[in-house]
Protein backbone atom coordinates (compact mmCIF):
# COMPACT_ATOMS: atom_id res chain seq x y z
CA UNK A 1 0.00 0.00 0.00
CA UNK A 2 2.62 2.39 0.82
CA UNK A 3 4.70 1.50 -2.42
CA UNK A 4 1.51 2.30 -4.31
CA UNK A 5 0.99 6.00 -2.36
CA UNK A 6 4.29 6.93 -2.92
CA UNK A 7 4.48 5.55 -7.11
CA UNK A 8 1.39 7.81 -7.27
CA UNK A 9 2.55 10.76 -5.43
CA UNK A 10 5.57 10.86 -7.75
CA UNK A 11 3.21 10.46 -10.81
CA UNK A 12 1.52 13.49 -9.86
CA UNK A 13 4.50 15.49 -9.18
CA UNK A 14 5.59 14.54 -12.27
CA UNK A 15 1.78 15.51 -14.03
CA UNK A 16 2.51 18.58 -12.36
CA UNK A 17 5.66 19.34 -13.77
CA UNK A 18 4.42 18.71 -17.13
CA UNK A 19 0.98 20.87 -16.83
CA UNK A 20 3.00 23.73 -15.57
CA UNK A 21 5.68 23.87 -17.82
CA UNK A 22 2.98 23.24 -20.66
CA UNK A 23 2.07 26.98 -19.85
CA UNK A 24 4.71 28.18 -22.24
CA UNK A 25 3.55 26.57 -25.44
CA UNK A 26 -0.08 28.39 -24.87
CA UNK A 27 1.15 32.04 -24.46
CA UNK A 28 2.46 31.55 -28.09
CA UNK A 29 5.88 30.48 -27.46
CA UNK A 30 6.84 27.49 -30.15
CA UNK A 31 8.82 25.55 -26.96
CA UNK A 32 9.37 25.68 -23.35
CA UNK A 33 12.92 26.71 -24.25
CA UNK A 34 11.91 29.93 -26.22
CA UNK A 35 9.76 30.71 -22.99
CA UNK A 36 13.02 29.99 -20.60
CA UNK A 37 14.82 32.48 -23.21
CA UNK A 38 12.61 34.74 -23.66
CA UNK A 39 12.06 35.46 -19.39
CA UNK A 40 16.57 35.51 -19.52
CA UNK A 41 16.08 38.57 -21.95
CA UNK A 42 13.49 39.97 -19.92
CA UNK A 43 15.63 40.33 -16.55
CA UNK A 44 18.44 41.12 -18.92
CA UNK A 45 16.70 44.32 -20.29
CA UNK A 46 15.22 45.37 -16.62
CA UNK A 47 18.78 45.04 -15.01
CA UNK A 48 20.23 47.28 -17.59
CA UNK A 49 17.33 49.46 -16.40
CA UNK A 50 18.11 49.38 -13.17
CA UNK A 51 22.39 50.07 -13.52
CA UNK A 52 21.48 53.07 -15.92
CA UNK A 53 20.71 56.30 -14.26
CA UNK A 54 19.14 57.71 -17.47
CA UNK A 55 15.88 55.27 -17.19
CA UNK A 56 13.54 54.88 -14.72
CA UNK A 57 13.16 50.78 -14.50
CA UNK A 58 10.04 50.89 -11.73
CA UNK A 59 8.37 52.97 -14.33
CA UNK A 60 8.61 51.15 -18.07
CA UNK A 61 7.20 47.35 -18.13
CA UNK A 62 9.29 44.62 -20.61
CA UNK A 63 7.72 41.58 -21.69
CA UNK A 64 9.41 39.39 -24.24
CA UNK A 65 7.76 36.78 -27.09
CA UNK A 66 10.17 34.70 -29.31
CA UNK A 67 13.15 36.96 -28.46
CA UNK A 68 10.90 40.45 -29.59
CA UNK A 69 11.08 43.07 -26.28
CA UNK A 70 7.81 45.07 -26.10
CA UNK A 71 8.51 48.19 -23.87
CA UNK A 72 5.36 50.35 -22.72
CA UNK A 73 5.26 52.51 -19.60
CA UNK A 74 5.94 56.18 -18.85
CA UNK A 75 9.67 57.74 -19.60
CA UNK A 76 10.05 61.73 -18.57
CA UNK A 77 11.49 62.50 -21.69
CA UNK A 78 12.25 61.47 -25.31
CA UNK A 79 15.91 60.80 -24.15
CA UNK A 80 15.04 58.18 -21.73
CA UNK A 81 12.61 56.45 -23.82
CA UNK A 82 15.47 56.31 -26.12
CA UNK A 83 17.60 55.08 -24.40
CA UNK A 84 15.46 52.36 -23.03
CA UNK A 85 14.87 50.99 -26.71
CA UNK A 86 18.84 51.06 -26.90
CA UNK A 87 19.48 48.96 -23.83
CA UNK A 88 16.67 46.75 -25.15
CA UNK A 89 19.09 46.03 -28.12
CA UNK A 90 22.04 44.91 -26.10
CA UNK A 91 20.40 41.97 -24.51
CA UNK A 92 21.51 38.59 -25.98
CA UNK A 93 18.75 37.31 -28.19
CA UNK A 94 16.72 39.75 -28.81
CA UNK A 95 14.91 40.15 -32.46
CA UNK A 96 12.86 42.86 -32.52
CA UNK A 97 12.11 45.81 -30.27
CA UNK A 98 8.66 47.42 -29.84
CA UNK A 99 8.73 50.44 -28.17
CA UNK A 100 5.62 51.76 -26.75
CA UNK A 101 6.89 53.91 -23.77
CA UNK A 102 4.65 57.03 -23.47
CA UNK A 103 6.43 60.32 -22.53
CA UNK A 104 4.92 62.25 -19.54
CA UNK A 105 3.36 65.29 -20.25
Amino acid sequence: MRNIRTALGISLAALALVVTSGCAVTRGQETVGAYIDDTAITTTVKSYFFDNRFVDGTAISVETLNGTVMLSGFAKNSTEKATAEKLAWKAKGVKAVKNEIAIRP
